[in-house]
């Protein structure tokens, strides 16, 4: 079983910054064998795709209304992966997801429990 845990999310003004944290763990996972990603789902919205990366850290993927604002990464070595968030809108708000995947990261094996990213205008 893996577990995925996230941190970092809490109350921003708009234009502020937050990065987000996902560490996972389990007796089985390896770090490298799994693409990585964020989602998140707004109050009374579906759950949306926000970033990927792939095993190794060299392939991202961002959604379109976060292009140029988010950032994400991974260091392996700490099973960790990062949603570096900038220049945070009101739309943003919503609890972020992290989730893990043997195949696409679209279609996730795992999920984490979510943390709250609230942008106050």
């Amino acid at each position: 079983q893996v577990q995925l845990v996230e941190s970092g999310g809490g109350l921003v003004q708009v234009g502020g910054s937050l990065r987000l944290s996902c560490a996972a763990s389990g007796r089985t996972f390896s770090s490298s064998s799994y693409a990585m990603g964020w989602f998140r789902q707004a109050p009374g919205k579906l759950r949306e795709f926000v970033a990927t990366i792939n095993r190794s850290g060299f392939t991202t993927n961002l959604a379109d209304s976060v292009k140029g604002r988010f950032t994400i990464s991974r260091d392996n070595a700490k099973n960790t992966v990062y949603l570096q968030m900038n220049n945070l809108k009101p739309e943003d708000t919503a609890v972020y997801y992290c989730a893990a995947a043997r195949g696409s990261v679209l279609n996730p094996d795992y999920w984490g429990q979510g943390t709250q990213v609230t942008v106050s205008s």
